[in-house]
């Protein structure tokens, strides 16, 4: 009995023993296609350079009908007003969320296919919109001269970033009401990059607005002047 015990045993750390480990890497590139419509307004004069508004809208304008991003932002107001600027809206499918690299590259392409004053590039975006505002500016701080994210929600790895866009100057808009998105994630952002000793943000709150802050702001001029105002400070000069 002792015998076949010890038999087993050995029989079992044979076993244990011809067992082997293989490690190694493997390399891989996964690659996501990503279609973006979009709308891209041309000044009467295009052979100075211009500045460009990049407008982000929400996902009431979301499809492939890109009359809907005429309905609010710079674009509608273009509709009774003159701007001496590009603007370029895109436009998300109804079924996805906006993907804010393929936004970054689409600016790209217009920047380098039209005469662009590359000092001058404003971004700004209405609810989901907004928030791609954010995201847009935190992944790509270096390429813009303002912002105006309206009725956005923030991400808390937006807020652990804040500073990356400290130098920006800002204009932030909502609705006290705003029974969508809470206005508490605008006052929170503007607290953050005010504690990055942010020189130029501004946070307005209307009292009487809910989620659609944004008609009172895309329709006054001021918004617009305010905007071509901005001039990215280069360091590289």
């Amino acid at each position: 009995m002792k015998f076949k015990i010890t038999f087993l045993f050995l029989l079992f750390s044979a076993i244990v023993l011809a067992q082997t480990e293989t490690t190694g890497n493997f390399k891989t590139v996964v690659v996501t296609k990503y279609e973006l419509g979009y709308v891209l307004h041309k000044p009467a004069n295009t052979k100075d350079k211009k500045p460009l508004i990049v407008f982000i809208s929400g996902d009431g304008e979301k499809g492939t009908d890109l009359e809907k991003v005429k309905i609010n932002g710079p674009l509608k107001y273009l509709k009774s007003h003159a701007l001496d600027a590009y603007v370029l809206a895109p436009q998300c499918k109804e079924d996805e969320n906006w993907d804010i690299e393929s936004i970054y590259q689409l600016i790209l392409k217009v920047q380098k296919e039209h005469n662009i004053d590359p000092d001058r590039i404003y971004v700004t975006g209405l609810s989901s919109g907004g928030w791609a505002t954010w995201n847009l500016a935190l992944s790509h701080p270096d390429l813009f001269a303002a912002i105006v994210p309206i009725s956005g929600f923030v991400d808390l790895i937006e807020l652990e970033s804040a500073c990356k866009i400290a130098n920006i100057p800002t204009r932030i808009y909502h609705g006290l009401l705003d029974d969508v998105v809470n206005v508490d994630y605008a006052v929170t952002i503007y607290k953050e990059l005010k504690k990055c000793q942010a020189k130029d943000v501004q946070l307005t709150i209307f009292d009487d607005a809910g989620h659609d802050s944004w008609t009172r702001v895309y329709d006054n001029p001021e918004i617009y002047s305010w905007m071509f105002k901005q001039i990215k400070i280069n360091t590289n000069k």
